[in-house]
């Protein structure tokens, strides 16, 4: 390091009082001179100042000025270990050490793959870390801290260690890569800090790390140092999912946001309640509402602050690793909800982080989301895009997370997204496609796909743009999976139409089935469906209570007997007849009521026989895997299909659904049959009611040599009024191949 000239002495000590010095390892800190090795400390209202070298000499330190000490040691043409003996008000002597002795933590390989936006590990340099070096007066552990700002005048960290002190910890900037940088000793894990940062504005504001991976529980801001020790439990399961290719197998996703799941349950405890629920119903995985830190709760983390960190509310980043690890244990894969499209205005967050806007783009019509009153990314540059690419590869390989599903991503392909004209700038070509968006999607879900094998990405994308699931190398952006809200829209249309009614909207139904192949579908129930005065799933349904869980009971063995991957969110596995509210737990009581047990009971039945016949997910996403029976019956309101599991529809993989809306049973139904032999009534979901309806389930028709709907056999059964049927060929039954 450059020692600071004597020439510029009192302009860099006055600069180091006031918040201003760029460079304070230039002055501060260890220089060889020509009398010798010159010591120089920063101790503002200090009363004596000693340094204790390696070899146990002691010298005296004279004060400057400005809270500037300094002292040489004669002869000496080297550096050398010591620590700072420092006196105060208080008359005692502390022995400290010197954060000035320490070479940068962040190399210059470190720089430019972060300044050339292509650092895939960004978490291991940016942020907090505890460190340990060893030297000739023993080891020393603390705490390194580097940020990005690149337009910052200075930056400072304060925290609990320096009693929020803003002069006592100026951090240095690292070349022209906008990164500031300091090792502190005796900083340690739980260590609540923020970097007071003097932007380029000339206004100090405190501001939370980006790249904080703890933080204080809300509504506190603070960033906090952590330091990992969690042993993982979950090989086995890592193991199995790199081999396994989670698009083409089972997928049933159950939908949580913790906090109102059980209202005031920790990580810990959900890593028992909530793994041993979802085991029993049998959903293969679960996907959470954001975990990461968000000031404002309502907002369900939507509005995230703290991208690198699992909310405190819950408990540690270990502590929700505890979760994972015991979900994956379970045989339960996790998705975590990830929002790159927009962040919040908070001041002491990511908002004109260095005085001006930096992750947000600077111009209001392309940084600004007038929809929810939040910053939008600046996309296009290479700093946060790496800061959000590193982000997504940060929860699959440090919390082992299987999977993300990108919010809004409509709002982030669309330049004129919610917006008039005027309000919004074109592209380069004078397009209304974010082409800098677009490439954020593709390079993050090609990243994860090449670094994390086996993780699954999906897409809320709500329009028709074409190529979602489709690979980046082919112009696609490039996810596994994308959320089918036509088809949610259509079916929760028809669903809340009266039976008399529903004959006139039977396309709502059989329309999702022109373009069931164009993606990789998820058939989602979200949260979004059952909030905000849309009501609870069971509530968009006419008439009483009974023809309501019935027709219910319908709906559910229609999703999971559909082309796609299901996602239900977290209460309507038992028909909660009330809106869902964020700030208190689900209605559990009801499961006391047989009515709304058997519908959890039926969820959990669907879930094994899905799990068990390959014909309900071994071809979502080719058109070999479904055939309609009927998908003309209107006047009857009722769907009928075949499901296959093998292209060549062999080897007996095959479920039939036979689905009816209406208010009056299908005496004598006769439906066709693609193979002879015995089938198997395996499901019926009239059984599941809270009379104890006569079940069909388990009854054998034997298919007639009689062709009917375009298929070689049928067979005749009666159909219960809103009610559905699955029937599989009675040797893949008796068997078990699947199961």
């Amino acid at each position: 390091m450059t020692p600071t000239p004597p020439s510029a002495l009192p302009g860099a000590r006055w600069s180091l009082a006031n918040g201003r010095h760029q460079q304070p390892h230039d002055l501060l800190g260890q220089h060889v001179e020509a009398d010798g090795l010159r010591i120089r400390v920063l101790r503002p209202l200090a009363q004596h100042v000693r340094v204790r070298f390696e070899d146990e000499e002691i010298i005296d330190l004279a004060h400057e000025s400005d809270g500037v000490w300094s002292g040489v040691r004669p002869g000496l043409d080297k550096t050398l270990d010591y620590r700072i003996l420092t006196t105060w008000g208080d008359g005692i002597e502390h022995e400290q050490d010197d954060p000035y002795r320490f070479a940068p933590t962040v190399g210059d390989i470190d720089r430019f793959l972060i300044n050339e936006g292509r650092h895939e590990k960004l978490w291991d340099i940016l942020g907090s870390h505890v460190k340990t070096y060893d030297g000739p007066m023993g080891s020393v552990t603390g705490a390194s801290f580097a940020v990005w700002a690149p337009r910052a005048k200075s930056v400072y960290v304060v925290g609990d260690f320096n009693g929020w002190d803003n002069r006592s910890h100026p951090m240095r900037l690292l070349g022209n890569s906008g990164i500031w940088e300091i090792f502190i000793p005796g900083v340690g894990a739980g260590t609540t800090y923020k970097y007071r940062i003097r932007g380029a504005d000339d206004v100090e504001r405190d501001k939370a790390d980006p790249m904080a991976q703890r933080t204080e529980t809300p509504p506190r801001t603070g960033s906090v140092v952590h330091d990992s020790a969690y042993p993982w439990g979950d090989a086995t399961w890592q193991d199995t999912k790199a081999a396994t290719n989670p698009h083409n197998g089972p997928m049933s996703i159950y939908e949580v946001h913790l906090g109102s799941w059980r209202a005031g349950l920790s990580y810990v405890e959900l890593a028992e309640h909530l793994v041993n629920y979802v085991s029993d119903l049998g959903f293969t995985h679960v996907e959470f509402l954001p975990v990461m830190e968000h000031p404002y709760g309502p907002s369900w983390g939507y509005q995230v602050t703290g991208y690198y960190a699992p909310t405190a509310r819950f408990g540690t980043p270990d502590d929700f690793k505890f979760l994972v690890d015991k979900l994956h244990q379970a045989g339960i894969g996790v998705i975590l909800d990830w929002v790159p499209a927009h962040f919040p205005r908070d001041e002491w967050a990511l908002a004109r982080f260095d005085g001006l806007a930096l992750y947000e783009h600077a111009d209001p019509r392309r940084g600004d989301q007038p929809d929810w009153g939040t910053h939008i990314f600046d996309f296009g540059r290479k700093e946060v895009r790496n800061f959000l690419v590193a982000n997504a590869l940060y929860w699959m390989e440090v919390f082992h997370v299987d999977g993300i599903r990108v919010d809004a991503v409509a709002s982030m392909l669309y330049l004129d997204y919610s917006r008039r004209s005027g309000e919004w700038l074109p592209n380069q070509y004078g397009g209304r496609e974010n082409l800098e968006a677009i490439g954020l999607l593709q390079e993050t879900n090609a990243t994860a796909y090449k670094s994390a094998p086996g993780v699954v990405t999906v897409a809320e994308e709500s329009t028709s743009w074409p190529g979602v699931t489709r690979s980046t190398d082919s112009g696609g952006l490039g996810f596994g999976l994308k959320w089918n809200m036509g088809w949610m829209n259509d079916s929760l249309r028809y669903l809340q139409r009266d039976p008399v009614h529903r004959q006139y909207h039977h396309n709502l139904l059989t329309f999702s089935l022109m373009y069931a192949y164009s993606e990789n579908y998820v058939l989602p129930i979200s949260h979004d469906e059952v909030v905000h005065g849309k009501g609870s799933l069971l509530g968009k349904i006419p008439g009483h209570r009974y023809d309501q869980l019935a027709t219910l009971r319908a709906y559910l063995a229609y999703i999971w007997s559909h082309p796609g991957k299901q996602l239900l969110f977290m209460g309507c596995e038992f028909a909660q007849p009330s809106e869902w509210a964020d700030g208190r737990s689900l209605d559990w009581w009801l499961l006391d009521h047989a009515a709304h047990y058997r519908v959890h009971n039926l969820v959990k039945e669907l879930n094994k026989l899905y799990r068990g016949h390959k014909a309900l997910w071994g071809q979502d996403s080719s058109p070999a895997g479904f055939e309609w029976l009927n998908p003309h019956d209107n006047a009857g309101n009722t769907l009928s299909y075949v499901r296959f599991g093998e292209g060549d529809r062999g080897g007996n993989s095959a479920v039939v659904a036979i689905i009816n809306f209406g208010g009056n049973a299908r005496d004598g139904m006769r439906f066709g049959l693609p193979y002879a032999g015995e089938w198997e009534v395996v499901l019926d979901t009239s059984g599941f009611d809270e009379y104890g309806s006569p079940s069909q389930a388990g009854v054998v028709l034997t298919a007639e040599e009689q062709p009917w709907e375009n298929q070689p056999h049928s067979a005749v059964i009666s159909v219960p009024k809103l009610s559905a049927l699955y029937l599989a060929p009675k040797a893949h039954t008796a068997e078990g191949t699947e199961r």
